[in-house]
């Protein structure tokens, strides 16, 4: 069940790498039920910010917190209400599809049937087939897969729509919007901007 207590917020985040000034001053709410865009150019901090909204990283200066607490002290049993998924697929590449949604599911304790997250991810046929053999697209559908198994309030998601054709691109506009109209938030950095802006609240440029 989301909570209206399940609230990201940013106030006055500075990052530096080196003498460069990435952003500062950076401050933003993301409350349950809305998503949010990270957009900008290559080099512009867009993986450097999400990775301190995960509490990952940190920043030279300001604070993020979740639900009231930062997001760095919170207590590992809330730790998986968060869900991150960046540029890897952190897949295990001698697995089976099925033996790595299995994981997945055994670790986030998942209420959902792993066969049907598999079909409704289009990997149906590919239940056993190893990981190492599966195109780039296919990874990344079964990492998002994993992401739906977490059932975490929060989705962290860096360039979701990589290596995805249209129909996969549609799916994951599908479950953006799914979460957050059950009450789950996102921040989603993306070049595709096109298939989730209709979804996101607002976008924050960097």
């Amino acid at each position: 069940m989301q909570t209206a207590e399940a609230t990201l917020r940013v106030d006055a985040l500075d990052v530096w790498r080196g003498e460069q000034c990435l952003f500062e001053q950076l401050s933003f709410t993301v409350a349950p039920g809305e998503a949010a865009l990270v957009l900008g150019p290559n080099g512009a901090g867009k993986t450097t910010l999400l990775r301190i909204l995960a509490g990952l990283g940190l920043p030279s200066a300001g604070h993020v917190t979740f639900a009231g607490v930062p997001v760095r002290a919170l207590p590992f049993e809330r730790r998986g209400e968060i869900a991150y998924r960046g540029h890897l697929d952190a897949l295990k590449k001698d697995l089976s599809v099925a033996e790595n949604l299995a994981f997945y599911r055994a670790l986030w304790h998942c209420t959902l049937p792993g066969a049907g997250l598999i079909d409704e991810v289009g990997l149906g046929a590919l239940a056993q087939r190893r990981v190492r053999q599966l195109s780039a697209g296919q990874k990344r559908r079964l990492a998002l897969a994993t992401l739906r198994a977490q059932q975490a309030r929060l989705w962290i998601l860096d360039e979701p729509m990589t290596n995805l054709d249209i129909a996969g691109r549609a799916l994951v506009a599908e479950w953006v919007r799914r979460h957050t109209g059950e009450g789950g938030s996102a921040v989603i950095a993306t070049h595709q901007s096109e298939d989730l802006t209709s979804l996101a609240r607002y976008a924050i440029e960097l």
